[in-house]
């Protein structure tokens, strides 16, 4: 008999087009849980991104994984549509057990190792309209609906812990701002949920084999591996499914409010509530990263190549 410990629960992913977002929404779905899958890409046209996967896709594989997947076009940036968008999952389900920010669609606007003053302008300010303004703007009329009953989960999804975040420059000042600002706006969300009994984290994958990532070393997740030859770092990569199980996982917890404030990844919540890759490997996240790709060691103190 399958588990479905989220049967019954009504999850939001903002930004569920692709990569983690995509994943996400499908663990959730295969947990059991109705999921409302948001973007901008849609079979009637692309975003800016400019790539083929579709909200539509998302929500029928999250059907197709034993949930209710239900896709919906919204830009998060206008908040009129993320308010309608609140005002159709309450008039639908009326409730809201899971929130996931997961906006982002900036690939193609970060300039990378350029100091502040050589970068530009006009995509830094839209890479924080899309990393940080979407995130503010679907907690400012999602949250409303997610207090009504103890036990909501708000999960911010960004790239790197607070802790390697805390130390390390992030390349570009507007991307290391935005992942900053992930970061600490789960802190500041925990900080305004308790009064309500609910739990805000931050969860960050390690180094994703998206599909965009794929394509950039052009294999598939089929054959990955054979792109550890061009980039040897990549053997430590997970797939995007790992840090949805991951997120499933936290969603399912009873006790998730131990969590609260908390900045954690996939690798961890793996070793604590025991899952895998798809696999079957479990690969140690994100803080891994610090020890592989920059101590160049493994955790047991042998070279990983």
């Amino acid at each position: 008999m399958t588990t479905t410990p989220l049967e019954g629960k009504v999850a939001l992913v903002a930004g569920a087009t692709r990569g983690a977002g995509r994943q996400i929404a499908i663990q959730l779905g295969a947990a059991g849980a109705t999921v409302y899958a948001t973007g901008r890409s849609t079979r009637a046209g692309r975003s800016e991104m400019d790539r083929p996967e579709t909200i539509e896709e998302t929500a029928e594989l999250v059907t197709a994984a034993g949930g209710t997947g239900i896709a919906v076009r919204v830009d998060h940036t206008v908040p009129e549509q993320v308010r309608d968008l609140i005002a159709r999952i309450d008039a639908e389900q009326g409730r809201l057990d899971v929130l996931v920010n997961d906006v982002w669609g900036s690939d193609h606007l970060i300039t990378w190792h350029e100091p502040v003053w050589k970068q530009p302008l006009d995509k830094g300010f839209r890479t924080l309209e899309l990393a940080v303004h979407t995130h503010l703007i679907t907690s400012h009329f999602a949250l409303p609906l997610l207090i009504r009953n103890p036990g909501g989960l708000v999960v911010e999804i960004g790239d790197g812990t607070k802790a390697y975040n805390d130390e390390h420059y992030r390349l570009s000042a507007f991307y290391d701002l935005a992942k900053t600002c992930v970061n600490r706006l789960a802190f500041v969300q925990a900080e305004e949920l308790k009064p309500h009994g609910c739990t805000a984290v931050a969860v960050t994958p390690g180094w994703l084999r998206s599909e965009a990532m794929l394509d950039h070393f052009g294999v598939t997740e089929e054959n990955w591996r054979d792109a550890v030859a061009k980039e040897p770092d990549f053997v430590i990569s997970e797939t995007p499914a790992y840090v949805g199980r991951a997120v499933a996982a936290l969603a399912a917890d009873p006790d998730r409010h131990r969590w609260n404030g908390k900045s954690t990844d996939s690798g961890e919540l793996a070793t604590v509530y025991g899952f895998t890759d798809l696999d079957g490997s479990r690969p140690q996240g994100f803080r891994y990263i610090t020890e592989v790709v920059e101590g160049g060691r493994k955790a047991d103190g042998s070279d990983y190549r």
